[in-house]
């Protein structure tokens, strides 16, 4: 069903939706929301939120992401691509699997390391503390003492680690994204 002929503007509305809502949870749940919330909750409310969150962020951005690649494709045949819209396919296609692989992997194993962490954590009085950085030492002492829990601990690093770069990843595919439709704009 590709075509060669120009988008209708539902399309081109429909591709500016996507990207806009992407993008706009992106930069609100990435850098708003979480240090909103990590000053301001204990951190077991601030991972329950989290857990609920996360993955739904996660999947309304793959989603997001797979729509948008649709969308484009559908308007750009692959015979008739330039260098650039070939390009802007790519980035397309990256952060969709970035995003897939973040919200079906990465987050889950995040949600699923916290939820068994907080157990541990109940159990010995803590998590009611504001601020994921306060009381670090009784955090310290318990990873020195609980060998599940310093286990967890290092996965749970490992996981927000790569959830994190498969994040930035995405940003980084929807700003271009956006660029190249601000640049392919005829006017405001």
């Amino acid at each position: 069903m590709p075509t060669d002929r120009e988008p209708s503007v539902t399309a081109k509305l429909l591709q500016l939706l996507l990207l806009s809502t992407y993008w706009g949870m992106q930069i609100w749940f990435t850098l708003i929301s979480s240090f909103v919330m990590d000053n301001h909750l204990n951190r077991h409310t601030y991972g329950f939120i989290q857990s609920r969150l996360v993955p739904f962020y996660l999947h309304l951005g793959s989603a997001c992401a797979f729509f948008n690649l649709t969308v484009f494709a559908v308007y750009h045949p692959r015979d008739m691509l330039d260098e650039r819209e070939a390009f802007q396919i790519f980035i397309f296609f990256v952060c969709v699997t970035v995003a897939a692989i973040n919200a079906q992997w990465f987050g889950q194993m995040t949600s699923e390391i916290m939820a068994d962490m907080h157990l541990i954590e109940q159990a010995c009085g803590l998590g009611q503390d504001i601020g994921l950085s306060s009381n670090r030492e009784a955090y310290a002492k318990l990873c020195e003492t609980d060998f599940k829990y310093s286990h967890l601990s290092g996965r749970l690093w490992l996981y927000r680690l790569l959830s994190s770069l498969c994040n930035l990843c995405c940003i980084a595919c929807n700003a271009y994204s956006l660029y190249y439709m601000a640049e392919n704009l005829v006017t405001l």
